[in-house]
């Protein structure tokens, strides 16, 4: 028997640091986990770490990949209670931005934080159920 959880499509083939926003840099500690790390403002993402890439009703695109990849590792420590859920906006902020400095137009960017502003909120609550198979 197997125990897994669905939902993923990619997986980083290279460590990545990202550096904290402000607004949750001044409420998060030094956590290590499997996967993900904050350490000293900074947001690390190890080799390894599997994400599902943009959600709702858009195309993967390359200037929407990492700022996809951090809002995901965002919104998994929220859920985790590493990150306080009260900083869901700023997470949203950061993948407009990040989405922005990547070459996506501002109204693409602007639709795509308008998404997750009003649906993302579900995804920073545990929902990830643990399936079995033979």
């Amino acid at each position: 028997m197997i125990k897994y959880r669905a939902g993923y499509k990619y997986q980083l083939a290279e460590t990545y640091l990202h550096k904290l926003p402000d607004a949750i840099a001044k409420d998060a500690y030094n956590s290590r986990g499997e996967f993900l790390s904050l350490e000293d403002g900074y947001l690390v993402i190890s080799s390894g770490y599997a994400w599902d890439g943009p959600s709702g009703p858009t195309i993967d695109t390359k200037n929407f990949m990492r700022g996809s990849l951090v809002h995901d590792a965002f919104y998994q420590l929220m859920r985790q209670g590493i990150i306080p859920r009260k900083h869901k906006d700023a997470a949203d902020l950061e993948l407009q931005r990040m989405c922005l400095e990547d070459g996506m137009s501002s109204i693409r960017a602007w639709w795509v934080y308008r998404g997750v502003k009003r649906f993302g909120m579900q995804s920073t609550i545990s929902n990830r159920d643990i399936l079995i198979a033979p």
